[in-house]
């Protein structure tokens, strides 16, 4: 098993397919990592492909796919414009661009915000691919399960539709489950190897474990002292600190999204950590906690997308006196460091953090204001520690390389490319990614 799961993602998929005697299935996916690779190598597998919200297209990817691909995203924003553009060169291929909608951030809800819209295009395209590409139905035992380590959910009958996880949705496929199993066989994909999941899990393992560890060491977290983890995703970084404290500290970690946490209970599970780590559905913004609940409070990259100061206030109202809250935020107020050789007017623009950085609440905080706010909560003996994370493989880079690519025109892009390469040939390419980091002291 532990060779299989070392396998590309691709192949994983694969085995899939084998598993349940699949020949043809209908794809939806949105993160390039998960669908990508596999239309590369088993073009054969897709009876068509509905991308939602992805960041970007490689037009390379889906060169045999324009008549059956459905791309959804919204009519707003940097990566819509730049998916209309791909899209309207791509012939025979449909576009859904959701009116008055952002196309950006991660944590979009899109199929519960227009689960009609959405569901009426997809089930068109798969209803004619099904037809047209002659899809066989299937009848597969409903229910839940592991191959290849890849988890899966069945549900309904019918041509096998494969449903890839949707960043970090809260209710991800669910508002159109009833509708699309009433005509298909779906299988639910998750786990560590999926999705956004597999993108937070891997950055818990890199240079960001590091920006973290550094928060843990400068709060000074004694043997027998509680601690909360405020968004806390998958549980990664949880996990982590319960064997870096081998258990004599109480961890609890709260989520608002039942997605990530169901996935953070199965991993804590899967490492033989159950019951080491607390899960809770909380809200950062009403914390369901006393006051001076917790000798250490800890926020990582969770203000960028809600109301920080609020969360915040949150944050340091559950503190015990003498207690300490450290946060980590995004820094895109400075500039990212790209190691590629290029000419510095392109160099300048690929580490420009509205190209790489990603997105933010509109009274979130991803800059550094986060030590004045943090000074205005009233704590004591404050420590501010901006960092640097290096990222030099895996999904997370694949991630940065999409966000840069969708910036750049066809000549920049070629210039990129190509120079892309000649760092990775020799070994030296590598993100550093900007964090802004503060520790302070309750009174």
């Amino acid at each position: 098993m532990a060779m299989e799961v070392d396998l590309p993602n691709e192949e994983l998929i694969y085995q899939l397919f084998q598993h349940f005697g699949i020949q043809q299935a209908h794809v939806a996916a949105s993160m390039p990592a998960d669908w990508m690779g596999f239309a590369l190598s088993h073009p054969e597998c897709i009876s068509s492909l509905t991308l939602v919200f992805p960041r970007s297209i490689d037009p390379r990817a889906v060169a045999v796919f324009t008549s059956r691909l459905l791309v959804i995203t919204g009519d707003q924003g940097k990566p819509a414009e730049e998916l209309r553009r791909t899209v309207s060169n791509l012939p025979g291929a449909t576009l859904l661009a959701l009116r008055d909608y952002s196309s950006a951030g991660s944590w979009l809800d899109m199929v519960a915000d227009r689960t009609e819209e959405i569901g009426l295009t997809m089930m068109k395209l798969l209803a004619r691919m099904s037809q047209e590409r002659n899809v066989k139905g299937v009848s597969l035992p409903e229910g839940e399960g592991e191959v290849a380590g890849i988890s899966y959910r069945v549900e309904g009958s019918g041509p096998p539709l494969l449903l890839f996880p949707l960043a970090l949705a809260l209710s991800q496929w669910e508002p159109l489950m009833p509708k699309l199993r009433e005509r298909f066989c779906t299988i639910t994909l998750s786990g560590a190897k999926m999705g956004q999941v597999a993108t937070l899990e891997e950055r818990a393992r890199g240079g960001y474990l590091r920006v973290v560890q550094t928060l843990i060491e400068e709060s000074q977290l004694r043997p027998g002292e509680s601690v909360l983890d405020v968004g806390c995703g998958t549980g990664a970084l949880d996990r982590w600190l319960a064997h870096y404290t081998n258990g004599k500290n109480r961890v609890v970690a709260v989520d608002n999204n039942g997605y990530l946490l169901r996935e953070a209970t199965t991993l804590a599970r899967k490492e033989g950590l159950e019951g080491a780590v607390e899960f809770r559905e909380g809200n950062a913004e009403d914390l369901p906690f006393v006051s001076g609940s917790f000798d250490v409070v800890l926020a990582c990259t969770l203000l960028e997308r809600l109301d920080a100061d609020r969360a915040l206030r949150e944050l340091v109202r559950v503190t015990k006196p003498g207690g300490r809250v450290g946060v980590v935020v995004r820094a895109l107020d400075v500039s990212w460091f790209v190691n590629v050789p290029l000419r510095t007017e392109l160099k300048r623009r690929v580490e420009d953090p509205g190209t790489i950085g990603g997105s933010v609440a509109e009274l979130g905080c991803a800059d550094a204001s986060l030590y004045r706010r943090i000074c205005q909560q009233g704590l004591v003996l404050v420590k501010m520690l901006p960092q640097l994370a290096t990222v030099n493989d895996g999904t997370r880079l694949q991630l940065f390389k999409d966000r840069i690519f969708t910036a750049l025109s066809s000549e920049q892009k070629k210039e990129w490319e190509d120079a892309a390469a000649r760092a990775e040939s020799d070994g030296s390419f590598f993100y550093a990614e900007p964090y802004h980091c503060a520790v302070g002291t309750k009174p």
